[in-house]
């Protein structure tokens, strides 16, 4: 019986990487430096600001490399003040409240951009925890920030769906045990699969999904 869905936020609930993306070539290309499309896809997306922040300033200091994740961050709020959720997720939303399934955001992302994001959408309330990576002991791609989303709703993993975008993401929740379904915003479908996946969607329209939710509601 289906107990539980968790999320992640950026490129999952909304489709986020293009501005996140521009607000990291915008801070960049003022220190004349060039971040190509493909280079945030495999070393970037989907990252907590501290691993993606080793990657692009192995040289610098942790100060440093705070102090830049702010100004990221402070950039992609600026460049976001609405959002659009991701097609489908009204209803998934509507279904899980109805059915009294346990609901969740585990994410990467630092808590100012989840409130702001949730807040964009217009979601702020709809979700009985909301969980930040940087404030657990380890983020994903390991399964800890999903293990603590269990614990926080009281559901069990085999009883459960989790929803990413991005390799780590579907990576921490695969290794949680979760049936993950991979959302093809920002990784081809056979990255997601090979990371873990298990069904791959476009967006909460598919009806591979709502079959899956049928079957696992039984």
């Amino acid at each position: 019986m289906l107990e539980a869905l968790l999320f992640d936020l950026d490129g999952t609930l909304t489709d986020t990487d293009q501005l996140h993306l521009l607000a990291m070539q915008q801070l960049l290309l003022e220190e004349g430096r060039v971040l190509t499309e493909a280079q945030f896809n495999a070393h970037i997306s989907g990252r907590a600001n501290a691993d993606l922040c080793r990657y692009l300033f192995p040289n610098q200091s942790l100060a440093e490399h705070q102090a830049f994740a702010e100004r990221k961050e402070a950039r992609f709020r600026a460049l976001s003040p609405t959002l659009q959720p991701m097609s489908g997720l009204l209803r998934l939303l509507e279904h899980g409240e109805q059915a009294g399934l346990g609901m969740a955001v585990v994410t990467n992302a630092p808590r100012a951009n989840a409130v702001h994001m949730l807040a964009a959408m217009g979601l702020t309330g709809r979700f009985a925890h909301v969980l930040v990576a940087e404030e657990l002991p380890r983020a994903k791609p390991d399964p800890l920030p999903y293990l603590t989303g269990l614990e926080c709703l009281q559901a069990r993993a085999s009883h459960a769906l989790a929803f990413e975008d991005s390799l780590p993401g579907v990576t921490a929740a695969s290794q949680a045990g979760i049936f993950t379904v991979g959302v093809s915003t920002s990784q081809a479908p056979e990255a997601l699969l090979a990371a873990g996946a298990r069904l791959v969607v476009a967006d909460f329209d598919d009806p591979q999904l709502w079959a899956l939710i049928e079957r696992m509601s039984v």
